[in-house]
């Protein structure tokens, strides 16, 4: 394939930058810092779709992603596992990220699976198998709905977010457990809202609480999740999200920990997550990160309940135990 071609294909797949802008998605601007700081995540995320649309190889795509700035790195991965999913997920397409997943997208897996439910977003289902494929452990896999839920709020906000609309009976990943996949697409709207109400926690927690409570513990476990990895935050604004999250504070610390891990496998730690952790976790960001690889299931078995949010009330309850609840 021609390198002429291949920056039709980047300049056809990818979406535009000002898709980024708080602006253009009709976001609430809580200072100029904020704004900074979210555009430059999604500006990012979608350098490195860029990135991976036009790349001639994987490792052609990983070259690059590995100069973007620690901070934001993550978000390029994010945006590289949606860019070679929907690459996989077209006719033709191949093993991308598949190949991704088995090189530099190991250390970013958590990212890149997220990626995966954003191609899922936006490809039609007939090709979703494909997008999905290289979503083989049975236990992040779940993240892929985490990804699908953000990229509905983020994009569709009014129906998400003010509508709180609910998907009918989703069809991924299916099996026993398939009926639970509502509850890690509303961790992915959750997280979208910290993007929606700028950073602002007194914002994000009111529109979490018109949601029905059944809903809550989800929604606020996606925001301290964002709190955690993207940031915006000074310390007491983090004790603003956790003093309004009430009953639901234990999901709050269990995804902070998540969003350590994250960022501990990915070597990309930094200052606004360890304070996060520390604050929601009482505890640092490498040692909540260890609780979710202590209690990680193993083996790994969906029955009625996914394995995955077995996992999730398992570091909940544990940060419960220790007073973060």
């Amino acid at each position: 394939m021609t390198s002429i071609w291949r920056k039709v294909r980047r300049r056809v797949l990818t979406p535009g930058m000002s898709e980024t802008r708080l602006d253009t998605r009709g976001f609430h601007e809580k200072t100029p810092e904020a704004r900074r700081l979210l555009e430059t995540a999604g500006e990012m995320f979608l350098t490195g779709y860029a990135y991976a649309a036009e790349a001639k190889t994987v490792q052609d795509a990983e070259e690059r992603l590995e100069e973007l700035p620690v901070r934001f790195r993550g978000f390029g991965y994010e945006g590289a596992g949606m860019a070679f999913a929907m690459r996989d997920g077209l006719p033709f397409g191949g093993r991308l990220t598949a190949q991704f997943l088995a090189s530099r997208g190991d250390e970013h897996v958590y990212m890149v699976y997220v990626g995966i439910g954003w191609a899922m977003a936006r490809l039609p289902r007939m090709r979703w198998s494909k997008a999905s494929a290289a979503a083989t452990d049975p236990l992040l896999r779940w993240l892929v709905l985490d990804g699908y839920g953000f990229h509905q709020a983020y994009f569709h906000t009014r129906r998400y977010v003010e509508d709180q609309y609910v998907e009918p009976d989703f069809p991924w990943p299916g099996g026993v457990a398939g009926d639970r996949a509502g509850r890690v697409i509303d961790q992915g709207i959750g997280r979208a809202m910290w993007f929606v109400a700028g950073t602002d926690p007194d914002l994000c927690a009111t529109m979490i609480e018109k949601f029905a409570p059944e809903r809550q513990s989800d929604l606020y476990s996606g925001a301290g999740l964002a709190a955690t990895y993207a940031g915006g935050v000074e310390p007491d604004e983090l004790s603003v999200l956790w003093e309004r999250a009430g009953t639901h504070r234990s999901y709050v610390a269990q995804a902070a920990a998540f969003a350590a891990e994250a960022r501990v496998r990915a070597g990309l730690l930094v200052p606004h997550t360890e304070m996060a952790a520390q604050f929601f976790c009482g505890m640092s960001a490498r040692d909540a990160a260890d609780v979710t690889t202590r209690l990680r299931p193993n083996p790994v078995l969906d029955g009625a309940v996914p394995a995955f949010e077995v996992w999730r009330d398992r570091i909940a309850d544990e940060f419960a135990g220790l007073g973060r609840g």
